[in-house]
């Protein structure tokens, strides 16, 4: 195993926003049903594969049952162990019980597990290796150390044992050898969104592993997004216009295709859109990108923010951006896997492909991940609309668009480029398109050259 220098992070309001403030009432069971079909959905697991629990406020742990399709789980379907040893339920509860009952007994800070076979951690799991979160500032602060538990027979008291050792050290995320990954959290909205962002990681690094070496953050760069963590000033808005109102639900729509696409994840990406020349919309901190609401995205006016909400990091940044590009009307900052992976490298994204990468991404600009510690009106004076996609080193793409359907088309076919070109290394060398065709395109398209 690898030589680790940093402890996990401590945490941070940013942790602490991802976490409803409302009282959850939601029942443990219907948590647990919901959160399978969507793990299950996005192939994070198996039919056979996997199991999640809750350690309610009285003691009893609510676990998936054994052997029960995880791709058609019920409400019915959900096991309740009682502290006093009692099961209750039509099923019987997982095998893998024992480590979930160590967990809960190793850290009392933890009440939700989410244990699954996710594709691209498993492979970390059987090649004995645990992916590096310090591949984003996100990553690692989210994920922070990953631990590493040894084979041990699954469902057997030794693997338990040998997982709550890794839970007792203070991590919250733990590889499995030979069989996966296993994440506990105060809650389990929190534990899904350490578990998704670990995924992620881990695709992002076997994906740029195709490219070459793969460039983790140093210590200035996992904090520059810090630089922007003070919160806008507060204003209470006026009734909201009609345009305002279609302006959200368009722009909700948007981020949440965008997750269905797989285009963001639930901790990722900042989806705004101008409203006027003073004002626009963003998504909000610590919201689920999957089940945003046109209500919860914040209205920014004049450098001051909805009173009552949090809007986004990258707020100050959109809003110089805005500011200073006029034909400028949507903005997206998000992390498909494919075109991160080119963020974390050194390999150029060359647009030269087909016709449509070029005509629509134009040549792709990578900014260092200072930017994000930058001064925003500085940062803004470096784009252009006629340059409308960018890579941030370690963090993910930039997209100005005329529209938001314009932004969101650009960052799909972004996403599209870069896998054919990762792809397309197994199958040997690229035929770029020459500087003939990119002239005629130049011309034929109206494109101004760089």
């Amino acid at each position: 195993m690898e030589n680790r220098i940093w402890h996990n992070p401590t945490p941070s309001d940013k942790i602490v926003e991802t976490m409803n403030t409302q009282r959850d009432t939601t029942h443990p069971a219907d948590v647990l049903k919901s959160a399978m079909e969507r793990i299950y959905g996005y192939k994070m697991t198996t039919t056979s594969g996997g199991n999640l629990s809750i350690l309610d406020q009285e003691g009893s742990v609510w676990i998936t049952p054994a052997r029960i399709d995880k791709g058609g789980l019920k409400q019915e379907d959900i096991v309740e162990i009682r502290m006093d040893g009692e099961i209750r339920g039509l099923h019987k509860p997982s095998s893998e019980y024992p480590f979930h009952y160590q967990i809960y007994k190793a850290r009392p800070d933890i009440r939700a597990i989410i244990h699954a076979h996710p594709v691209a951690l498993v492979a970390f799991s059987i090649c004995g290796k645990r992916p590096d979160t310090r591949l984003f500032p996100k990553a690692w602060e989210t994920c922070g150390e990953v631990g590493f538990a040894p084979y041990a027979l699954p469902g057997s008291e030794a693997l338990g044992e040998s997982i709550a050792r890794e839970f007792a050290k203070g991590v919250s995320c733990v590889m499995l050898e030979n069989h996966g990954v296993v994440v506990g959290a105060p809650t389990f909205r929190e534990a899904f969104m350490k578990f998704e962002t670990l995924e992620f990681t881990a695709k992002t690094i076997l994906k740029a592993s195709v490219l070459g070496e793969v460039r983790y953050a140093g210590k200035e760069g996992l904090s520059a997004e810090k630089q922007l963590a003070a919160p806008l000033e507060a204003f209470t808005p006026g009734e909201a216009s009609a345009r305002e109102c279609a302006l959200r639900r368009e722009l909700s729509d948007f981020v949440r295709r965008g997750y269905r696409q797989r285009l963001l994840i639930s901790t990722e990406g900042s989806f705004s859109a101008r409203l006027s020349d003073t004002s626009f919309v963003i998504t909000p901190r610590g919201c689920d990108r999957a089940q945003l609401a046109p209500e919860e995205l914040v209205l920014v006016e004049n450098g001051r923010a909805e009173q009552g909400k949090r809007a986004s990091f990258a707020s100050r940044l959109h809003e110089k951006i805005y500011a200073r590009h006029p034909s400028v009307q949507a903005i997206v900052n998000a992390t498909p896997v494919n075109a991160t992976a080119f963020a974390v490298s050194a390999e150029r994204l060359d647009t030269r492909t087909i016709p449509e990468s070029y005509v629509f991404l134009r040549e792709v600009e990578q900014l260092p991940i200072s930017v994000l510690s930058e001064d925003p009106t500085t940062v803004a004076q470096r784009l252009s609309p006629n340059f409308p996609v960018y890579l941030i080193e370690n963090d993910g793409a930039m997209v100005l668009g005329n529209s938001l359907l314009d932004a969101f088309d650009r960052l799909e076919v972004l996403e599209s480029t870069a896998e054919a070109l990762i792809n397309s290394r197994s199958l040997g060398s690229v035929r770029v398109m020459g500087d003939d065709v990119i002239r005629e395109l130049e011309e034929a398209f109206h494109l101004p050259p760089r």
